[in-house]
């Protein structure tokens, strides 16, 4: 054990703990998600018939098709981002391979810029450089760790499963009530699931757990509204008869 872990042994100095805090942030987003639109699509569908199976039919589809698209889109972005840091990665070797003593240079440069005298940056850079001069190069230059790389097939595993787990609730809410209790107990239970996810996020993001909770409910109510009236409007006109 090093003197810095020794200070402090249950604090995470060596773990990426904004990553594991964005991976958090990203999971209640996406359960989130599942919360918000399954909802809206069950409350439409039972706007225009209280009939079971098309109200699960159309949970189901809702699930499924959200949960492949949250997936397939976290893939892609997360790929791209991959794509990114390897390239970066790859261009800075290079360039410590080509002119080792201009990147040198630069590395002490750059901690100058943070406030270190020009002795102490050249140091700091030249000792630095000597353990690992890569990663020294992409911490200060670009903040990102070598080893670090993002997966993207986790990424979407992870986001598939936060929809999936957020769609359940709307699914039980609107299936499990009497026909006459259906909507309203859907209302309440996703306006409460909103706002735990909402002080959650802000927890997480250290920011106002009021102010969040309350843009979701605000922006779920609406949703919920919006779809059950139109469903509502198209069953009265006899549409989908």
């Amino acid at each position: 054990m090093n003197k810095i872990e020794s200070f402090h042994e249950n604090e995470p100095h060596t773990a990426n703990l904004a990553g594991r805090l964005n991976w958090l942030r990203a999971g209640v987003l996406g359960a989130n998600d599942g919360i918000v639109s399954v909802a809206a699509t069950v409350v439409g569908v039972a706007g225009v018939t209280n009939s079971p199976a098309p109200i699960l039919v159309a949970g189901i589809a809702a699930v499924v098709g959200g949960a492949v698209s949250m997936a397939l889109g976290e893939y892609v972005s997360v790929s791209s981002q991959r794509d990114s840091q390897r390239a970066l990665i790859e261009k800075e070797r290079r360039e410590l391979e080509e002119d080792p003593e201009t990147e040198l240079a630069e590395l002490a440069g750059l901690y100058q810029a943070k406030g270190l005298s020009v002795t102490t940056a050249a140091q700091v850079a030249l000792e630095l450089s000597a353990h690992d001069a890569l990663a020294a190069h992409l911490s200060v230059e670009l903040n990102i760790n070598e080893h670090d790389e993002v997966n993207p097939w986790q990424a979407a595993y992870a986001s598939a499963a936060a929809f999936t787990i957020g769609a359940v609730l709307p699914m039980l809410a609107i299936l499990l009530p009497p026909t006459e209790l259906a909507i309203p107990v859907t209302f309440v239970a996703v306006l409460l699931a909103l706002a735990l996810t909402g002080t959650l996020s802000a927890t997480i993001g250290g920011s106002s757990r009021t102010v969040s909770a309350t843009r979701l409910v605000i922006g779920g109510a609406l949703a919920l509204a919006a779809t059950y009236g139109i469903g509502s409007a198209l069953g009265a006109s006899g549409f989908m008869q």
